[in-house]
């Protein structure tokens, strides 16, 4: 890689279970683009920026902890990332920061591969950005959204900002939901062993998406196979939102397959 190959990067904490530097840059390499994509662990949002423009980063993607923390330092928000009041997406122009959700995206399309979501309840575990992204998309397609948190506090505020009904853990038994996404941490690497939910409130489900893709199969998701639901692993949500990233930094048609054989063979060689 040349000195003056761009540069992208990954901004979060923890960042070394991100497979996004391995996808991203497999498709730099395929596609013969000059440019590179790191990943920074960073304590504040305040410290992301100042890193974009010291090593003067083109785009970025933003993780956990800080997908709402970055809406109030940039420069600009998209429409999307305006109403979420998350960012998973920086697009740098000049000196100014733009905020984008790409999440919303990349959820939709992964779950209406395997589920029709309009018309139809369903119930989001978590407050975060992801679980913003997915209320923002569920609401885009029609859908009616739920929303499950163990804070009552931060769901009430969530859902007075998206117009929908909210229970908290101990009531979950109340909710009547033809899907059931899980927008938290748990169950991320190397967590595998853990679960949000009790297996028995899955019974009452058809389709369960977990937002998690490493590993590709969280305790969630195994627990809504023996159960009988259609499950959708969290995946496809990882692809689509990295190519619509990829679509808004260098206006290309990502090669969709490559990236997900690329994150499914890194995910099978961590389980080996």
């Amino acid at each position: 890689m040349t000195g003056e190959a761009m540069v992208f990067a990954l901004f979060g904490n923890p960042v070394g279970h991100s497979l996004s530097p391995v996808m991203h840059n497999a498709v730099f390499r395929a596609l013969s683009i000059p440019a590179v994509y790191r990943a920074y662990a960073v304590e504040t949002a305040e410290e992301a920026v100042a890193v974009i423009h010291q090593k003067s980063i083109k785009g970025a993607s933003v993780t956990l902890p800080h997908k709402e923390d970055f809406v109030p330092l940039l420069d600009d928000l998209t429409d999307s990332a305006r109403a979420i009041k998350a960012v998973n997406t920086l697009i740098v122009d000049g000196s100014a920061i733009v905020g984008d959700n790409t999440d919303w995206i990349g959820f939709v399309r992964a779950l209406e591969e395997r589920f029709v979501i309009e018309g139809k309840t369903v119930a989001v575990l978590g407050a975060g950005g992801a679980a913003r992204a997915a209320l923002f998309g569920i609401i885009q397609r029609g859908g009616r959204p739920v929303i499950i948190n163990r804070s009552s506090e931060r769901a009430r505020a969530l859902a007075g900002a998206f117009d929908c009904p909210w229970f908290t853990l101990g009531t979950i038994q109340r909710i009547e939901a033809d899907c059931l996404v899980n927008c938290t941490s748990v169950g991320l690497f190397p967590r595998g062993d853990l679960s949000p939910l009790p297996p028995e409130i899955l019974r009452s489900v058809d389709c369960v998406m977990d937002t998690i893709y490493n590993p590709l199969e969280t305790k969630l998701l195994r627990d809504a196979r023996e159960a009988g639901c259609t499950t959708v692993t969290g995946v496809e949500m990882f692809v689509h939102q990295g190519a619509e990233q990829l679509r808004r930094w260098l206006s290309l048609d990502p090669p969709l397959d490559l990236m997900r054989k690329t994150v499914l063979e890194a995910l099978a060689h961590e389980d080996n």
